[in-house]
C-alpha cells in the first residue's frame, strides 16, 4: 500500500522545492535572449508584470487544489469537484511530466558531459573553429544516451529517499549553492570590459522594438519559466503544512524565479561582449558561444566547469519535481510502495529519453508528423499541454472550486487581506485564461 502522505518539514523546505522546480535551463539560456531581443528593460517591465497577474494567481490555484485535496494532479481533480469531468487534465499532466522528463534529461546529460570536458581541461583543447562540429559530433553519438541514463538514475535516486530525507534535503542543499554560484558569476561578469554594453544589451528599455510579439514573448517567459501547468506546484503543495502561507510562498517563488533570470543575464551578456560573441539563444548559447567565451578567459576551465555544474543543479531540481509528479500517482492510484513507483517512473523515462538522444543521431531519420522524437516531445507539451493545463487550471480554480475550500487554503492557518482574495480571483477567472489562451494560440501559430 502507498504509504501515508508525508509534509515538508521547515519553511526553507518549501521555497527550496518550490523555487527548484521554476528554476531551470530556461532561466539561464532563454529569458536573457528574450530580454534583450525584445526591447530589453521593456520586456523586462512587461516579464514582471505578467509574472505577478499571471504567474502568481496560477501558483496559488495550484497550492490551493494540492493542498486542499492532499493528493497527486490527478486526484485533485477528482477529489475536488463532484464530478469526473475534469479529472482528465490530471492525466494530461502527469503524461505532460514524463515527456518533459525524457526530453530535459537528454539536455541535462549534455550539460554533465560539458562539465566532465571543463573538469579534465578537455573543454580548453577544441578548437576555436570546431566549437560547432564538436557539439555536433557529441551530440549526434552515443555518449548522450549514457550521460541521459545516469542522470535519471541521479534523480532516482535522490528520490528513493522520500519527501523529506530526499526531495527537502537535497534542495535545501543545492538551492543556496545555485545562488552562490550566481552571485560569484556576477561579481566575476560586472568587473568584465564589455559589462557595460551588457547591461544596455539587457537592461536598456527599447519601446520601439515593444509590438504583440514582444507582448506574447514576455506571457509566454512568464508561464513557462514558472514551470506552470504541468502539476509539479500543486503536488509539492500537497505536502505543505496548513501553516504555509501561500500568496506569499508563490510571491516569494516568482521574484526568487525572477532574480535566477536576470543574474543569468547578468553573467552571459558582458562575457558576450567582451570577448565580441554574438548573443545567441538555446543550446547554441550554453554549448557553443560560452565554451568559447570561457576559453578565452583567464581561469577559463574553472569558471566552465562552474557554469555547467550551475546548469547541472538547476537541472537537477527541475527533473525532481517533475518525477515527483508521476511517483505521487502512482503511489496513490496504484496503491504501490514509493520504491516501486519510483523506478518505475526512472525506467519509462529512460526509454522515452534513449529515444530522444538518439533523435540526433542513429534516428535522426525517423520521423513523428515530421518531428523527431525530441523535437515532437518538446512541441506537444510546450505548445499543447503546458499552456492548455495552466489555462485549464486557472478556469476550475476561478469558476468551480467551492468557495469554502478556495478560501480556507488561501488563508491556512492565518488570514488574508479581502483586496488580495479578490485581486486572484479575477486574475483567475478572466487575467489569467485570456493571457494563456495568447500564449497557446501563438504556440500553434494560429495568431
Amino acid at each position: 500500500m502507498a504509504e501515508s502522505r508525508a509534509q515538508f518539514v521547515t519553511r526553507l523546505g518549501v521555497i527550496a522545492t518550490t523555487v527548484g522546480s521554476a528554476v531551470g535551463l530556461g532561466n539561464i539560456w532563454r529569458f536573457p535572449y528574450e530580454a534583450g531581443v525584445h526591447g530589453g528593460g521593456a520586456f523586462l517591465l512587461f516579464y514582471i508584470v505578467f509574472i505577478f497577474l499571471i504567474g502568481v494567481p496560477v501558483i496559488c490555484a495550484e497550492f490551493i487544489m494540492g493542498r486542499g485535496a492532499r493528493s497527486n494532479i490527478f486526484g485533485a481533480f477528482r477529489k475536488l469537484h463532484s464530478t469526473r469531468q475534469w479529472a482528465w487534465i490530471g492525466y494530461m499532466g502527469i503524461l505532460s511530466s514524463i515527456l518533459i522528463l525524457s526530453f530535459y534529461s537528454v539536455v541535462a546529460g549534455w550539460t554533465v558531459e560539458y562539465f566532465v570536458q571543463s573538469v579534465t581541461g578537455a573543454i580548453d583543447t577544441i578548437a576555436e573553429g570546431e566549437r560547432h562540429s564538436s557539439f555536433d559530433t557529441f551530440s549526434t553519438g552515443l555518449k548522450p544516451v549514457m550521460w541521459t541514463l545516469i542522470f535519471l538514475l541521479a534523480n532516482a535516486v535522490i528520490l528513493l529517499r522520500g519527501v523529506q530525507s530526499g526531495i527537502e534535503k537535497v534542495s535545501n542543499i543545492l538551492m543556496p549553492v545555485l545562488f552562490l554560484i550566481l552571485i560569484v558569476f556576477c561579481i566575476n561578469s560586472l568587473l568584465m570590459p564589455g559589462v557595460g554594453e551588457g547591461m544596455r544589451f539587457l537592461f536598456s528599455p527599447d519601446f520601439s522594438k515593444v509590438d504583440s510579439s514582444v507582448l506574447i514573448g514576455a506571457l509566454g517567459q512568464a508561464f513557462f519559466s514558472l514551470s506552470l501547468g504541468l502539476g509539479t506546484m500543486m503536488t509539492y503543495a500537497s505536502y505543505f503544512s496548513d501553516r504555509t502561507p501561500l500568496v506569499k510562498s508563490a510571491s516569494i517563488i516568482a521574484v526568487l524565479d525572477t532574480v535566477v533570470a536576470v543574474l543569468a543575464g547578468i553573467i552571459i551578456f558582458p562575457a558576450v561582449f567582451t570577448y565580441g560573441s554574438e548573443p545567441a539563444a538555446g543550446p547554441k548559447l550554453v554549448f557553443e558561444v560560452l565554451p568559447a567565451i570561457f576559453h578565452q578567459m583567464p581561469g577559463g576551465v574553472f569558471w566552465s566547469a562552474l557554469f555547467f555544474f550551475l546548469l547541472m543543479v538547476a537541472s537537477l531540481t527541475s527533473t525532481i519535481s517533475m518525477s515527483e509528479i508521476c511517483i505521487a500517482f502512482f503511489t496513490e492510484q496504484f496503491g504501490i510502495g514509493r520504491r516501486k513507483a519510483t523506478l518505475l517512473n526512472a525506467g519509462i523515462a529512460m526509454v522515452l529519453g534513449t529515444l530522444c538522444a538518439l533523435s540526433f543521431g542513429p534516428l535522426s531519420n525517423v520521423s513523428i508528423f515530421g518531428q523527431s522524437f525530441f523535437g515532437l516531445f518538446d512541441y506537444v507539451t510546450s505548445n499543447i499541454f503546458l499552456p492548455l493545463g495552466g489555462m485549464l487550471i486557472s478556469i476550475f480554480v476561478g469558476w468551480f472550486l467551492d468557495r469554502r475550500v478556495f478560501r480556507e487554503q488561501l488563508r491556512g492557518t492565518g488570514s488574508i487581506k479581502g483586496w488580495i482574495y479578490k485581486v486572484i480571483v479575477i486574475c483567475l477567472r478572466y487575467v489569467a485564461p485570456t493571457g494563456i489562451a495568447l500564449v497557446f494560440l501563438s504556440g500553434l501559430d494560429i495568431i
